[in-house]
């Protein structure tokens, strides 16, 4: 099993009220310096293996439905840390 993420971001032409909002309570409690933008992180855990067609296909279903892409940006990419932790729990059950 892998997990792919696909993080989503609002342009940076586009207006981010939430980001701004947390930048303004940030500031109020002393943490200068900081701005935020607001976002959304989708993890998909994939069964079976993840060829290149199974990542076109996660790429396809982010930029029809995860993301307005009129008003935001995506990336998909894979948690390799989360491919590597299930090979080796693969491989103990394996070896049990």
């Amino acid at each position: 099993m892998a997990r792919v993420v696909v993080e989503v971001m609002p342009k940076p032409e586009i207006l981010d009220p939430q980001g701004k909002a947390v930048t303004g309570a940030l500031d109020r409690l002393g943490f200068d310096g900081i701005s935020v933008r607001q976002g959304k992180r989708f993890e998909l855990e994939v069964s079976g293996e993840l060829s290149q067609d199974r990542l076109d296909a996660i790429h396809k279903a982010a930029e029809t439905l995860l993301a307005n892409t009129v008003i935001e940006t995506f990336v998909v990419h894979v948690e390799e840390e989360f491919v590597a932790d299930a090979a080796v729990g693969a491989v103990e059950e394996a070896s049990a």
